[in-house]
């Protein structure tokens, strides 16, 4: 089976694309977007000591907490603590906590399964409600860290924290608006792609790094060699795990229709082998910043006694620490489980091929095939879940070897695959174009006439 990108690159040609305005308008309009998000990145907030702030981040004995995390995903922003420092991870939180709650929380189950459009409606509202939230939990935590810190902000008190907190409260909002937009009049999902131009914004500042480093002898050019061939495997081994997926054969019936026999065929039910996608680690990488977030805000208040062990743990949610990655593994197989059970339902499929006479060969319709289905999908999943933790924890291995050297799994992965859905979504766009422009030709040539143009010919007296 054609990936998207195969797919893509068979049809397309330079006359089709030109002919898809609609596509250029949603290109155009994606594009644009993204340029307003980059250039919120380089606006900082009010009261910040830019260049104080600047030397204090790429300290490597600096105290940075949770800006580090935040720092991977907001393309830089943290760095320059611009407006969109927050980036769209409260929004994310938020969609994970909602999704938790649909999936225990009797009226909004009933909302997400019989509500129907307005009960999606009504979900996405709660989620954002709680993303002003979450926002202003953690942008109050960065306010407050800030704010202890000496020479970063030019007048210290509660009039930077308000100011702060209104800012980057505001930039989230501002971005999840800008991420639906994108959704519903650009290519993509808007919010993936948000992240997506956040790590590739990053991306040539690393090779600079790695390059520099290696000029100034810090680092091998055998270990520079290998760091590249490293990324180079990582994200073939991406893609294949990607498009891998089990093809369990379906056999439909044959039936007596007249004189003839119909019925018969057969067909493939693919099952993806990561059924959930780049949404483990990104959940994963949201829930990690809210304890750090509570651990920032009172890492530097005067402590009673039972709480001592407090700091100590604020040490260990760093990139590195033994405690982050098993966290961090823990929530990332969580998730594959958890969004997979959300996105395919066994006895759902089971029951619709029973309605429309499929069965799969040697089992029986209905409870035994749900049952089967739960039983391939569960092993599917351990193997996703194997692989994303793999992929998203070898570079915290090599932080913690290397003496802080990200590589980033995680980031490779988000952008490997939100390209390859951009990819197929640029794909479908284009069939439909091509599917218009038949159907048009075909009813121009249906509807017949003798005259010129098409038009009918003048009746005769």
């Amino acid at each position: 089976m054609a990936s998207a990108a195969e797919q893509l690159a068979a049809n397309m040609n330079i006359g089709s694309f030109a002919k898809a305005t609609e596509l250029h308008k949603r290109l155009l309009f994606t594009l644009g977007a993204l340029l307003v998000y980059r250039i919120g990145t380089f606006v900082p907030i009010p009261g910040i000591n830019s260049e104080a702030f600047l030397q204090f981040f790429q300290n490597p004995d600096g105290q940075r907490g949770i800006l580090d995390m935040f720092n991977m995903f907001s393309g830089g922003a943290v760095e320059r603590m611009a407006v969109f420092a927050l980036n769209v991870m409260p929004y994310i939180s938020a969609s994970i906590i909602v999704q938790l709650m649909g999936a225990v929380y009797p009226p909004w189950e009933k909302l997400k399964k019989e509500g129907g459009e307005a009960g999606r409606k009504q979900l996405n509202q709660y989620t954002r409600y709680l993303t002003v939230l979450l926002a202003l939990m953690q942008s109050l935590g960065i306010a407050v860290g800030l704010n202890a810190q000496p020479n970063l902000v030019d007048s210290p008190g509660i009039f930077f924290i308000v100011s702060t907190v209104v800012t980057l409260t505001g930039g989230t909002m501002f971005l999840m608006w800008l991420g639906e937009q994108v959704t519903a009049r650009g290519v993509g999902n808007g919010i993936s792609l948000i992240i997506f131009a956040g790590i590739v914004a990053v991306l040539p500042s690393s090779i600079a790094r790695l390059l520099g480093l290696a000029q100034q002898g810090q680092m091998s050019a055998f270990l520079l060699l290998f760091l590249a061939a490293l990324a180079i495997a990582t994200v073939v081994f991406i893609v294949f795990m990607e498009r891998a997926q089990r093809r369990l054969l379906i056999q439909y019936p044959k039936r007596q229709e007249g004189n003839r026999m119909a019925g018969g065929e057969r067909s493939f039910l693919p099952l993806k082998v990561n059924a959930a996608g780049v949404i483990p680690p990104i959940f994963a990488s949201s829930l990690l910043l809210l304890p750090a977030t509570v651990a920032q805000m009172t890492a530097n208040a005067d402590l009673p006694s039972w709480m001592g062990w407090l700091p100590m743990v604020t040490a260990q949610m760093s990139h590195g620490q033994p405690l982050f990655m098993a966290l961090y593994a823990f929530l990332i197989i969580f998730f594959c489980f958890f969004y997979t059970s959300i996105t395919f339902n066994p006895e759902d499929t089971a029951e619709n091929l029973r309605k429309y006479g499929g069965f799969l060969p040697g089992i029986r319709p209905g409870k035994r095939t749900a049952e089967y289905l739960d039983y391939v999908l569960t092993r599917l999943t351990v193997i996703g879940a194997a692989y994303i933790t793999a992929v998203c924890l070898l570079p915290e291995f090599m932080a913690s070897s290397m003496g802080g050297l990200l590589f980033g799994g995680t980031s490779i992965l988000i952008v490997v695959s939100v390209t390859m859905d951009t990819v197929a979504q640029i794909q479908s766009h284009l069939l439909a174009h091509q599917y218009e422009g038949l159907i048009k030709k075909a009813k121009l040539r249906g509807r017949g006439g003798g005259g010129r143009g098409g038009m009918p010919a003048p009746a005769r007296r």
